[in-house]
């Protein structure tokens, strides 16, 4: 490729005279005497392009390769004449793995729509776009395990079936092998109702109370009958504990995995970024640079409300101490007042779950939302209520079934500790990196609801 696999074709040419390529062609050209196949092997955005010269070995097998075949091109890298392009290959022999009939192969060489491509999620990672966009998704994704090696947090695996609602607003796949219809605990697999999980915060906790510092990063479910272009039924979360760390700390931590994630990616995918920057998100990688120097800042929601009433804005919610800020809201306060990501924190407690430490004020919890430009919410956390008759007196107004929290009780009867953590929504970390607007394009393949394609 003429990106990050030339250095190890031009090592190879070196020792051994000539080169291998193998990848898609992307479009093939004939002229008199010789044809150009532009081929990709998905490391990077650019093709390289492959001569085959008529009467060689290569020209005898290029009966039927058109765009969407496979090949694998042997031949020596050359300095190459054409613009835009620095090296090429002049084949020696061309082996085809697989052909693409061009009267039927999907991606032909126009613009899709978004629309159509999810319909053929199977085949949109081949696509400049995609391909751009699930690269900086693999890179994010390290840039994250890097982020909290780097800080001594430990890597735990929470479970993906569980008995308990997280964030108690009953909205869980439940997972079962009885037959329709059927009821009675005792004929469960597990012997109670089960769910598919969605968050892995409270078996961190756990965690947290015994190795410090851990981060949970895996798939997550939620039974949401939502179809905005932020909602997925199927989602990875992000989510560090952090053992004597209080919501101050939380902060900090939320925002330094952002600014790091961001210049993570600006480094790895210059090419990417500049092609959604063109064809996306125009503004997109000056909006990024301006993030990963770190320039956040901080409001509580008590003055993030009296600040969107004197905006002076139509807002098609209202806004009033009490409300759960809505996505019109948070993008104001991230575009237009601070034009900076923004972090909002000690909300009422009468709109955040159980589990958030109780101020001295009686009003409002240790709570904090990471809010950022295009998106709103990205990151939402919390310093924990590490105090056992607080938490008991919480849940109990609430509702909820102690019996089925017992042993996240126990973390406070037995050495409790500050602690705290956040939730990001890694999906929605994409979006902010590449510009991309629908979750749903940016997951290989999304779970919506009434979708459950490939």
């Amino acid at each position: 490729m003429q990106g990050s696999r030339v250095k190890d074709l031009l090592a190879a040419s070196h020792a051994q005279g000539s080169v291998e390529v193998r990848g898609w062609v992307r479009t093939r050209r004939d002229s008199r005497g010789f044809a150009f196949l532009e081929v990709n092997d998905g490391s990077c955005l650019n093709n390289i392009q492959c001569i085959v010269d008529e009467g060689t070995e290569a020209w005898d097998h290029l009966e039927g390769v058109n765009t969407g075949a496979s090949v694998c091109v042997r031949g020596a890298l050359v300095e190459s004449p054409g613009r835009g392009q620095k090296w090429e290959v002049h084949a020696a022999s061309l082996e085809v793995f697989g052909l693409a009939d061009p009267s039927a192969y999907p991606l032909q060489k126009k613009r899709h729509s978004d629309e159509f491509l999810r319909t053929i999620a199977h085949l949109r990672p081949r696509t400049n776009k995609y391909g751009a966009v699930f690269r900086i998704r693999s890179e994010a994704a390290w840039a994250v395990h890097d982020y909290f090696r780097a800080r001594g947090f430990y890597y735990v695996h929470t479970p993906l079936i569980t008995g308990s609602d997280c964030e108690g607003a009953g909205e869980m796949f439940r997972v079962t092998t009885q037959p329709r219809g059927a009821s009675g605990a005792e004929d469960e697999f597990f012997g109670r109702p089960a769910a598919l999980t969605v968050s892995g915060q409270l078996e961190g906790e756990a965690f947290a109370c015994a190795l410090g510092r851990i981060y949970t990063f895996g798939p997550t479910f939620r039974a949401e009958h939502s179809n905005t272009p932020r909602h997925a039924a199927e989602f990875w979360m992000i989510e560090p504990e952090a053992a004597f760390n209080d919501i101050w700390d939380n902060m900090e931590l939320a925002e330094g995995l952002v600014a790091h994630a961001v210049r993570h990616v600006l480094t790895r995918c210059p090419d990417e970024l500049g092609l959604l920057d063109a064809y996306v998100s125009p503004g997109l990688v000056e909006s990024l640079q301006r993030m990963s120097e770190g320039a956040f800042a901080r409001v509580s929601y008590r003055d993030a409300v009296r600040l969107l009433q004197e905006s002076g804005s139509k807002f098609e919610y209202p806004v009033d101490f009490g409300c759960d800020l809505q996505t019109e809201h948070e993008r104001f306060l991230a575009e237009d007042h601070f034009k900076a990501p923004v972090t909002v924190y000690d909300y009422p407690r009468g709109i955040k779950p159980f589990y958030m430490r109780q101020n001295d004020d009686g009003e409002t919890v240790a709570a904090m939302d990471l809010l950022v430009p295009r998106i709103g919410e990205l990151i939402g956390g919390s310093q924990r209520e590490e105090r056992l008759d607080r938490l008991e007196r919480r849940m109990a107004e609430l509702g909820q079934d102690m019996k089925d929290y017992w042993w996240y009780a126990d973390l406070r009867r037995y050495g409790s500790v500050p602690h705290s953590g956040f939730g990001m929504g890694f999906e929605r970390l994409v979006m902010l990196l590449t510009g991309v607007s629908n979750i749903r394009d940016v997951l290989p393949f999304p779970r919506t609801p009434g979708n459950l394609e490939f």
